[in-house]
């Protein structure tokens, strides 16, 4: 690149309603542009069409030459909507095991018959089934299982084997023999490692599924970007929060499903500096709701079309209220509000409408759609035009939309649409309003509580992040009667954008292994680190995490990096002073004595005292809080001493129960980096961090947080 040029990242988001595309300077993260056109769901070519339309349309509107792109990734709704419009190709699953009566139990489990996406309108993935015992693959059987699932309607094979996890040889062949035939073909152990042989089959089936509409798509917009004269590789957007290079996405397209909301949290985390919150991405007609804890946000498995799999995705709840969000009444109070939303009916949001236009409003009751129930208002002007009143409608009566947010709107047309129903019910307008965002908060904290059991979060210290166009709908209202606070940032709609711009990416390693030596997790470890160098990660810059499930014995390395061209972390560093004031904020109200307990090159740890307690906060040197911990121990020690402060810690912070023990967290703050560690068995716990610490000076000093689990 020819030094001087200026360096951009570009992320363009695909949404349901608008593709957004955003340009940002590599170094100091400040947006250069924006630009969004309608997703093109009838174009021929699909969304791709309008991913390549809004990325040309940023580098021509902001005079950026390809040569500044140091940077292109995209999230895409493709996977997910294949599967909700049943646009899969059939399946025709090989499988293979042993013989006696493994061979007989393993036949039963790769037998899945048609995966059902939807039973209504009975949409499906048709599955083909054939099986032969290892014994008897040879090129010649092979050859004949293909053509015989070809013969039935197959048009994509998946590979699988009982214990394939163990051994890829034999799917390994398969995958040869079907490419050689030139018909797509997905391994089962190339998408997950773990045991659970009809959920790994289904898994790689639904992969399978999708491979030929995606591997369109993905030449397509390669295809388009590579003549828009970008040359750096073209990044995918994962359901995990994490990129990976179109060629993996080839392989496994699966790993894209739910890729919308992963941005969205994505860009909370790393543009704003989120390290701790409840996450809103509020749209037109529904809500996504996630959780970021100590920097990193809450994954889980996804759930597709009703099957679990072993896909792992960010845990987003996504609730039927929005900004858009119709209200549904009957004689006496408001029933409901949602899930149907105004563009649905093809109806304008009243406080969008101008107020000379709302001239004698009466109540029409409808369904939105065929089907839908008939108890769902809008309200018919005598220009005969008919309009909604919604959520957004209800905050800006209530005056919680301030001018500058997106949702901001006529609060006067909203009240004169509103009257003929405030009057039926015999409330006023304001009551109506109330009542209307009532039944969203019933939604909305249920999830939340929900969220904040799983992650065991600080309750006192949880705080809102609001994003997408319709969040001064929903957030100001469900943070004052939680109590918490809230910020709803510059640039809302169109972080999603900006989570894709800034992704890392990531590649997660997952096996089931009862009784893990230090070599077990070293070799899962540089698995981890291959694959996300595999991705499009630079070596250098690869961090790995890993998790030991005492429970289940599974064990997971999750490795993140930065793409060969880096962004530069150009963030101005804070002082004692600004983190203290960081970390004060985050602790919440009733934490008093709030003091500096130690601090390193790259770390600030603050310690306070509540009701018997003692909190800490770790601030990194950018001014991202790292850690919460509600009752914790805090020591800095050189690394030969780690192991005996450690086995000090595991015993005298235990919380003792009349059946059980409760044994502490661990966090490591080691060079720039925060390790967390979790586990019941200390010697478990040693091995995991043994893998962290003893390969570095053993005088070097590391800060030891011992947070304390339980209620003492």
């Amino acid at each position: 690149m020819v030094e001087g040029l200026r360096k951009v990242r570009m992320g363009i988001d695909v949404g349901g309603t608008y593709t957004k595309c955003v340009a940002m300077d590599n170094l100091t993260h400040e947006i250069i542009g924006k630009n969004e056109v309608k997703t093109t769901h009838d174009d021929p070519r699909g969304v791709a069409a309008g991913v390549v339309q809004s990325f040309k349309n940023c580098l021509q509107d902001n005079n950026i030459a390809p040569e500044d792109v140091v940077f292109v990734a995209h999230s895409t709704t493709q996977a997910t909507n294949a599967f909700i419009e049943g646009d899969v190709a059939p399946v025709g699953v090989f499988g293979v095991s042993g013989g006696g009566l493994e061979g007989l139990l393993a036949k039963k489990q790769l037998n899945i018959g048609d995966i059902i996406l939807d039973e209504k309108v009975n949409r499906k993935i048709p599955v083909q089934s054939i099986f032969l015992k290892k014994k008897q693959l040879n090129d010649n059987t092979i050859d004949s299982a293909i053509d015989e699932l070809i013969s039935k309607g197959s048009k994509v094979i998946v590979a699988s084997m009982a214990f394939g996890v163990d051994s890829m040889d034999e799917e390994q062949r398969i995958q040869g023999r079907a490419q050689q035939k030139d018909i797509p073909v997905t391994m089962a152990s190339d998408i997950t490692k773990l045991y659970g042989l009809t959920r790994r089959t289904r898994t790689a089936a639904m992969n399978a599924a999708i491979l030929p509409k995606m591997m369109a798509t993905a030449n397509a917009t390669e295809q388009s970007v590579r003549e828009a004269g970008v040359t750096v590789p073209l990044m995918i957007m994962r359901g995990d929060g994490g990129v990976m290079e179109i060629n993996e996405m080839r392989k496994r397209p699966i790993l894209t499903a739910l890729s919308g909301p992963a941005a969205s949290v994505m860009g909370s985390l790393m543009y704003l500096r989120a390290s701790n919150a409840i996450y809103f991405e509020v749209g037109g007609t529904t809500t996504n709701i996630g959780v970021i804890k100590n920097g990193r946000p809450g994954v889980d498995y996804a759930n597709i079309g009703g099957h679990d799999t072993y896909i792992s995705s960010l845990d987003v709840r996504i609730l039927g209220c929005a900004g858009g969000s119709m209200v549904r009444i009957n004689d006496h109070d408001v029933v409901d509000v949602g899930p149907r939303s105004a563009h649905i009916a093809g109806c304008e949001y009243a406080c969008f409408t101008p107020e000379e236009e709302i001239v004698d409003p009466e109540i029409v009751m409808l369904s939105p759609r065929p089907g839908d129930p008939d108890d769902y208002v809008a309200v018919r002007l005598r220009n005969g035009k008919l309009i909604c009143f919604t959520n957004t409608d209800a905050a800006n009566v209530l005056g919680l939309v301030d001018e500058q947010y997106f949702a901001h709107g006529n609060a006067n047309s909203a009240r004169r649409a509103m009257r003929p129903v405030a009057d039926r019910l015999g409330i006023t307008i304001e009551e109506l309003a109330t009542r209307i965002l009532d039944k969203d908060y019933e939604k909305v904290s249920a999830c939340i509580d929900a969220l904040a059991e799983k992650y065991e979060l600080d309750r006192n210290a949880m705080r809102f992040v609001g994003c997408g166009g319709g969040a001064a709908a929903l957030v100001p209202y469900c943070a004052k009667k939680m109590k918490l606070h809230y910020s709803i940032p510059e640039n809302a709609e169109v972080i999603s954008s900006i989570g894709v711009a800034l992704a890392m990416v990531r590649d997660v390693v997952e096996r089931v292994i009862p009784s893990p030596t230090q070599d077990d997790i070293r070799a899962i470890k540089a698995e981890a680190v291959d694959k996300a160098i595999s991705s499009g990660a630079d070596p250098s810059s690869v961090e790995v995490h890993i998790d030991i499930d005492s429970n289940t014995g599974k064990v997971s390395a999750i490795a993140t990096g930065s793409t060969e061209v880096k962004t530069a972390d150009l963030l101005k560093e804070v002082g004692p002073g600004e983190a203290k004031d960081l970390a004060t904020e985050d602790f919440g109200e009733g934490v008093e004595d709030i003091d500096l307990a130690t601090a390193s090159d790259k770390f600030f740890v603050f310690q306070g005292k509540k009701d018997h307690k003692t909190p800490i906060r770790v601030v990194d040197r950018k001014g991202f809080v790292k850690v919460q911990a509600s009752n914790s121990f805090v020591e800095k020690v050189p690394i030969s001493q780690y192991r005996d402060e450690v086995e000090r810690l595991w015993e005298d912070m235990a919380t003792f129960a009349s059946d059980s023990i409760m044994r502490p967290d661990f966090f490591i703050c080691v060079g720039p980096r925060v390790c967390d560690y979790s586990a019941i068995d200390i010697s478990q716990l040693e091995l995991m961090m043994a893998l962290d610490l003893e390969d570095r000076d053993p005088d070097e000093e590391i800060i030891i947080i011992c947070a304390r689990n339980g209620l003492t």
